[in-house]
């Protein structure tokens, strides 16, 4: 009985998730992006390599924004700057461009 429930809710869920805008076809503004939340990052793991902080971001998830927590994460092979994602207008409509380390 419980796994036909879960079945259920996840295809509730899967047929929800495909009614989200396509705001890469409409001109209409997107979705502001939440406030950060508060995300102090703690000591550094003690690690052989070099670690940086990432910070925690939102990110669009198709649907809506999508919280992920910041992480240390080995600085080699990363920019020297964190770009938090954002909306941008392209040819075709707006596009999220999401976040990334820069040089």
């Amino acid at each position: 009985m419980t796994h036909c429930i879960a079945v259920t809710a996840l295809l509730g869920t899967l047929l929800l998730a495909g009614c989200a805008p396509d705001l890469s076809r409409t001109n209409e503004a997107p979705p502001a992006i939440p406030a950060p939340m508060a995300d102090v990052p703690p000591k550094p793991p003690l690690s052989g390599e070099t670690l940086v902080w990432q910070p925690g971001y939102w990110d669009w998830i198709g649907s809506g924004f999508a919280w992920h927590p910041g992480q240390y994460v080995p600085a080699a092979g990363h920019g020297n700057l964190w770009m938090p994602g954002y909306w941008e207008r392209g040819p075709s409509g707006w596009v999220w461009q999401p976040p990334h380390w820069t040089s």
